[in-house]
């Protein structure tokens, strides 16, 4: 059961940011991608914030197939940024979360003008699209960056303390 608490945890969060009051795309979700793509097994990091995604929409409903699949697809490639800044500094860890959110914003919204009605089926129409999305995009990149920071702050912040309590009771 130890080894499936991060996950479930990380799940947890990512469920409890979607069903309390907030911003339009200010959850947790995608920096839970990230975290997990970062520091957990390649076998749960793809499934973590996936799960916790089809489980929240369980609850808040479904929506046209296509887009619903290119915001799993999104979080998907979240995690596959995470899992490219393992061993590497906060720069990179600041600079993937910003492209896990751009890469969000660009997908999603693609696909919004795509196979949605909303927008005309051409450039035009695909720009305002875009222009349309930007308070989500801030939305998302100010969570993404709220929740990395306290999630791999806090991991970090974690690790540094339990290294030093092991150092203490074993010194050399």
């Amino acid at each position: 059961m130890k080894k499936y608490l991060p996950a479930a945890l990380l799940i947890a969060l990512g469920l409890a940011t979607r069903f309390v009051p907030h911003l339009p795309n200010f959850t947790a979700i995608g920096a839970v991608a990230f975290f997990a793509g970062r520091y957990l097994p390649s076998k749960y990091s793809l499934t973590i914030p996936l799960v916790a995604m089809l489980i929240s929409d369980l609850f808040i409903g479904f929506y046209a197939l296509p887009i619903m699949l290119s915001v799993y697809l999104s979080f998907a490639l979240m995690t596959t940024v995470g899992y490219i800044t393992q061993n590497k500094g906060l720069k990179k860890i600041a600079v993937g979360t910003i492209a896990g959110s751009t890469i969000f914003y660009l997908v999603t919204n693609w696909a919004v003008w795509a196979f949605g009605t909303m927008y005309s089926p051409n450039l035009n129409g695909l720009f305002t699209s875009y222009i349309a999305a930007l308070p989500f995009l801030r939305n998302q990149l100010l969570a993404d960056i709220f929740y990395t920071t306290v999630l791999i702050g806090g991991y970090e912040l974690t690790q540094q303390f339990i290294a030093q309590i092991q150092a203490q009771k074993n010194p050399d």
